[in-house]
């Protein structure tokens, strides 16, 4: 079944957003040596989306990705989930901050030991309670206002309005204008989209950056008959428990194992393991 001429000019501007911010994040992976997926072909995955799925089982479609250790024969370890949005209405902006939401979240629990950064970049009319929603989550966000939408487009003497009272004939028009251009043409909407919320993607880069830069300050393996130790390294840590018999200090059984990894910028994952060997596995995730 055909799309309507504004349903395919709507979707023209999700596309154009997510392209437009897509060299911001090629750009910090680039920095930080890691992979960087989003919509087009790989040998990693099938079809053309990227898509995760959680500890539920359930697949999850996402817009950008980085991974530590991804090639594009395989899957690395997910680092940062972000996902791109344009809504014209603020009645559908709850919905899809939700949607977001929906999707990122379960991602994060199940690879909660990476903790990795959550992100969405949200162009149109979305509400403050859909916005503060988010970072309330611990999403970082820019937020693209539907008037600097429209001025982006209008770089190219396109008008981009989306109005309820808007014909069909109206929205082929646009869509006819935008088929037309070239290449050039077309990275000038996306250049002035990032132009315009420069400031926001400053931030929203330090963030991610400040995230993919922390540093393991150390670890603390507490063994339940024993004390607390803190040891410099990953490392160290696999050691101390792979060694722990041969160190106890009590002849009682060793029945749990808490793991708890500080990193320099505050974050601390971790877990508590019945199974020695289990915590050790857990442990290598972070080599």
């Amino acid at each position: 079944m055909a799309k309507s001429p504004a349903h395919r000019w709507g979707q023209i501007i999700g596309d154009v957003l997510e392209e437009a911010f897509r060299p911001v994040f090629q750009q910090v992976a680039d920095a930080h040596g890691l992979y960087f997926d989003y919509k087009r072909k790989r040998p990693a995955r099938s079809g053309l989306t990227v898509s995760w799925t959680d500890q539920y089982g359930n697949a999850h479609l996402l817009d950008y990705v980085l991974e530590r250790g991804g090639t594009e024969a395989t899957l690395g370890l997910p680092v940062a989930f972000i996902e791109t949005a344009f809504r014209r209405y603020t009645k559908h902006s709850r919905n899809k901050a939700q949607e977001i939401e929906g999707a990122i979240v379960p991602l994060g629990d199940t690879y909660s030991y990476l903790h990795p950064f959550r992100g969405a970049i949200l162009a149109g009319e979305f509400t403050g309670n859909s916005l503060t929603q988010l970072r309330s989550r611990g999403f970082d966000i820019i937020y693209v206002p539907y008037e600097d939408v429209l001025n982006a487009f209008d770089h190219v003497g396109i008008d981009a309005s989306c109005e309820e009272e808007t014909t069909d004939v109206d929205f082929q028009e646009k869509v006819d204008k935008w088929t037309k251009l070239s290449a050039a043409d077309r990275s000038k909407v996306s250049v002035a989209l990032v132009e315009l919320a420069k400031a926001q993607t400053a931030a929203f880069v330090d963030a991610l950056n400040g995230k993919l830069s922390r540093q393991i300050q150390h670890v603390t393996v507490t063994v339940l008959h024993g004390r607390g130790q803190d040891l410099t390294t990953i490392v160290d840590a696999i050691e101390y428990i792979e060694g722990y018999a041969a160190t106890a200090v009590t002849d009682a059984p060793a029945l749990k194992v808490d793991v708890q990894v500080r990193y320099n910028n505050g974050d601390i994952v971790g877990g508590v393991f019945h199974d020695r060997a289990d915590a050790v596995a857990y442990l290598r995730k972070f080599l």
